[in-house]
């Protein structure tokens, strides 16, 4: 009698590691963070898992605009130093289950963070999330190096104005040759463009040279919502958030669409909202 030999066992297929992906700008206030919460929003709630790291340490705000301060406990900084678990510093959205924070230390500098920690943190998290997104402080200092050193994809946030498509131009070049570096366009006022009196898309896109993630308009709505820490992907009656849920579609892979170019409304669009309905 010959020996059965049994069978040989298939080796598991490793899940793959999960997307790194840094929002930055080079200059403060315009919208980094707002960006960050409302793609990671509009990411999860499509059904991956979602990861939202506060890379801005000293000057933590992602956990305001996610409506979640209330409920940190721990930071980024007592996970890296041992204090807390991964898992005690992870803070769950209160809308959308597979939405996490990770917030940043509010009394500390961005010097006392180890660079190699983090990246080796940042590891840690794509093992266990479809998207790890890095809302990354302003300016080029150790705190953009801390932020950008586990990504291999970048968001770049712009706001329509020569200061700050001169800073994003500077933070391009220090991203090198990541995988991936898009541009989203951040508070557009589409009438001003038309009278020139703000740069357009093109504008800003002749200079920086990067794919075109997606246009925000510049509405009140925006803001509102960043007060109340409801991010308007959630949102589904906002065009704006039907912008965020496009650029993350992209992201994504999900939605092959160009970005749409907001423009102002006409009057009879006006006098129809103003109604409460469509003018015809």
């Amino acid at each position: 009698m010959h020996d059965v030999q049994p069978e040989p066992v298939a080796a598991p297929i490793p899940k793959p590691r999960g997307r790194a992906i840094v929002i930055t700008s080079g200059k403060g206030g315009v919208g980094k963070t707002t960006t960050t919460a409302n793609i990671g929003a509009a990411l999860a709630r499509s059904g991956a898992s979602v990861v939202l790291v506060d890379a801005d340490v000293g000057l933590r705000n992602l956990d305001i605009v996610m409506g979640l301060e209330a409920r940190v406990r721990h930071h980024v900084l007592d996970v890296l130093e041992s204090r807390a678990t991964l898992d005690d510093a992870l803070v769950t959205d209160k809308r959308v289950s597979t939405l996490r924070l990770l917030a940043a230390a509010q009394t500390r500098e961005k010097d006392d963070v180890d660079t190699n920690a983090m990246h080796d943190l940042v590891d840690t998290l794509r093992e266990r999330f479809d998207y790890v997104l890095i809302d990354c402080p302003a300016g080029i200092e150790m705190g953009f190096q801390n932020a950008i050193v586990g990504a291999d994809e970048a968001i770049v946030v712009c706001t329509p104005e020569v200061s700050a498509v001169r800073d994003a131009d500077r933070v391009v070049g220090l991203l090198g040759n990541r995988e991936k570096i898009w541009l989203v366009v951040n508070r557009l006022r589409p009438a001003l463009v038309r009278k020139g009196k703000m740069l357009s898309v093109d504008d800003v896109n002749a200079i920086l040279r990067l794919p075109l993630l997606g246009v925000i308009a510049d509405e009140p709505g925006v803001i509102v919502s960043t007060n109340k820490g409801e991010p308007l992907a959630l949102d589904d009656t906002s065009p704006t958030g039907a912008a965020y849920r496009a650029i993350a579609g992209r992201i994504a892979g999900t939605d092959t669409s160009a970005p749409v170019i907001p423009t102002e409304p006409t009057a009879m669009q006006r006098l129809g909202a103003f109604f409460g309905g469509s003018a015809r």
